[in-house]
């Protein structure tokens, strides 16, 4: 890849039912140091779609897959596909670029190496929380996402676990060459391309980069059953996938957020929100046990407990 003065990069979205999110995304676009050669817009249900709403925005390509077309990697996959530039950062409808700088620092990061010189495939950004979000998530966004940036290697999963895997489509750019090699995205997955995509690297001898100077603004209030119906489809994902996940620790992390979390809610004196913690963490914790086993469960209980039920239509018996 050539150094940072002379790097290109185009940006991939996935749009469903475009809202507001995605016209400050892509007026923050505009703004950034370094500019996109290509916006790609990877548009799930045509009719949802305006093109005079974005006739004025520079460089936009779009392109439409049907609903039973899309899916989280092979959708990604031809975006990816229509980029021509040296990196390609992908990034979701309502993730919002914090400042005009986010473009450069992802792309500088690609300058880094891991301790023992591995290449960085893959840099993601830091996410802030939104001005509506609750104060719990708003904690939870500081702790998965510090203030500090770090290279990851497979040196790291003896301290890291499963957090060495960690990265995120909401906002994360990779070296075009490099992607390619790995195959790209995994197709047919229920979510969590990313975290397959990066465990893989890591295992091959790559690094990625937790660039915390890049920011987005993005964050949900999710309610305790849609955090149920989420950690069961991330369970799910690890379970389809031994190759990546298979004795990778990974619940030690979960703990530690929800005792650093609680602490944090005495500490600020909000202890009156503790028994809300204690839901979400029993929904999440539960939809992770239900998703690690949900062969053994019957088909309807999974369509009910995933979030993404479109995904078990071609499951077989599903």
């Amino acid at each position: 890849m050539r150094d940072n003065n002379e790097r290109t990069v185009d940006v991939i979205i996935p749009v469903y039912r475009p809202k507001e999110q995605l016209n400050r995304l892509l007026e923050m676009l505009g703004k950034q140091t370094r500019k996109p050669e290509k916006i790609i817009i990877m548009n799930t249900e045509q009719s949802y779609w305006d093109d005079r709403a974005y006739a004025h925005i520079p460089n936009l390509e779009v392109h439409h897959v049907t609903r039973e077309e899309y899916d989280h990697g092979g959708t990604r996959n031809l975006g990816a596909g229509y980029a021509s530039a040296d990196v390609m950062v992908f990034m979701t409808d309502d993730a919002v670029p914090a400042d005009e700088y986010l473009l450069e620092r992802l792309t500088a990061a690609f300058d880094r190496r891991g301790p023992e010189g591995e290449t960085v495939i893959m840099a993601y950004a830091c996410q802030l929380a939104a001005k509506d979000c609750e104060f719990i998530e708003r904690y939870t966004r500081s702790f998965n996402y510090p203030k500090e940036p770090c290279v990851k290697t497979a040196g790291d999963l003896p301290r890291l676990g499963i957090k060495t895997y960690f990265a995120s489509n909401v906002c994360c750019a990779y070296d075009r060459e490099l992607y390619f090699k790995r195959g790209g995205f995994i197709r047919k997955t229920i979510f969590n391309e990313d975290m397959i995509f990066a465990g893989g690297a890591v295992q091959a001898g790559y690094a990625i980069v937790y660039e915390a100077g890049a920011k987005v603004i993005h964050s949900h209030n999710y309610s305790c059953m849609q955090q149920f119906h989420r950690n069961f489809d991330l369970a799910v994902s690890q379970a389809d996938h031994p190759e990546v996940f298979e004795g990778i620790r990974s619940e030690s992390e979960g703990i530690r957020m929800v005792k650093n979390t609680a602490r944090y809610l005495i500490s600020q004196g909000k202890a009156w929100l503790l028994p809300s913690l204690v839901m979400k963490t029993g929904c999440k914790y539960m939809g992770y046990l239900m998703g690690k086993r949900y062969r053994k469960l019957p088909a309807r209980l999974v369509r009910w407990c995933s979030m993404n039920k479109n995904y078990w239509i071609e499951k077989a018996g599903m």
